[in-house]
């Protein structure tokens, strides 16, 4: 097997209409003092030479195989191509660039399996244009989950499950549900999945964190995590026995606790990771407290994904306003997952 600190990090496209290819433009010229590991491009090398110039960024694009990447950073952009060309417009997303937006993540996957990347690092996608192409899933995570399967199966002989934690400087959490509707979360919060989600994360944070014992936290659905069953069962019903039987198996845990009071600095000082029922529950806190250096991390998955934590933001697409950070922060956390670094 290749060295790893050899190997190029390879970053997906995702939306050419977003501010994707502003920021990775933006990431490549601050590469020195930003102290980033080689990588490269998955996409059209045209998009990215027009993005340059309506930005009027003097930056060099250069088409190689992944192979030539680490020899070619210094000096260009490397881009190794998607085969096939992107026609949106900055702000506008085309339907036709659905299939290399796909494909892209798709190449990128397939250069870790075959030992030619060491991760993934993924552009943000537009989940709605996606949508209207025919995509069926709901984001990067469950996509990534369905490709983890060109991979060997676990050895338990169970399906990769990805599971999304947000990392920022100082909190990680975890949303134990993902991409649905708010009153559909909270009848798909079942012991099992917070088991399964807490198994996984545990798990990752000492392979990939080097945390010999990582400390969770659960946070309650209702407010006061219930108030003793007065403000919603949930704690009661399904989340305490969950974590009973967490400890049971050695995992350290605690919880269900109120979510109000458990990101201020004294209680983040306490866990690792905060597992969090809701989306936007364990998205907030990270976002706020850190926006942009803050990295959406796959776990549970053979590969190493990071990604930053923003979106396409269309409006401010070719003003040069778009902050890198969060792509620096992604590239750098993937070299030191995979042992590219």
């Amino acid at each position: 097997m290749a060295d790893r600190r050899a190997l190029p990090l390879a970053l997906t496209m995702g939306e050419p209409a977003g501010i994707g290819p502003d920021v990775t433009l933006a990431a490549w010229m601050r590469r020195g003092e930003a102290g980033l590991p080689p990588f490269h491009v998955v996409g059209d090398a045209d998009l990215y030479r027009r993005r340059a110039a309506l930005l009027g960024l003097d930056v060099t694009i250069r088409t190689v195989r992944a192979d030539e990447t680490v020899a070619t950073f210094s000096s260009a952009l490397p881009v190794v191509a998607v085969g096939s060309e992107v026609v949106g417009e900055p702000g506008r997303p085309a339907r036709r660039d659905t299939a290399a937006v796909v494909a892209s993540i798709e190449a990128a996957v397939e250069e870790v399996r075959t030992g030619r990347a060491a991760a993934v690092v993924t552009n943000p996608i537009h989940k709605s244009a996606l949508y209207d192409a025919g995509f069926a899933h709901p984001g990067h995570t469950e996509f990534l989950g369905d490709l983890a399967g060109r991979f060997a199966v676990p050895v338990d002989g169970r399906p990769w499950r990805p599971v999304m934690m947000l990392a920022g400087p100082q909190l990680k959490t975890v949303p134990i549900t993902v991409h649905v509707a708010l009153a559909r979360a909270i009848h798909e919060l079942t012991d099992d999945l917070i088991v399964e989600t807490a198994r996984i994360v545990e798990a990752d944070l000492a392979r990939r964190f080097g945390l010999s014992r990582p400390r969770l936290v659960l946070a309650g659905l209702n407010p006061h995590a219930g108030e003793d069953g007065t403000m919603g069962r949930e704690e009661i019903e399904v989340m305490r026995p969950a974590v009973e039987r967490l400890r049971a198996e050695g995992i350290d845990i605690r919880g269900p606790l109120p979510a109000d009071t458990l990101f201020h600095a004294r209680a983040r000082a306490s866990y690792d990771v905060a597992l969090c029922p809701t989306h936007d529950q364990a998205l907030i806190p990270v976002k706020t407290i850190a926006f942009d250096e803050t990295v959406n991390i796959t776990l549970g998955l053979p590969f190493v994904r990071t990604s930053p934590d923003h979106g396409t933001a269309l409006d401010i697409v070719g003003t040069g306003t778009a902050d890198p950070g969060s792509l620096i922060a992604a590239l750098r956390m993937a070299a030191a997952m995979s042992g590219a670094a």
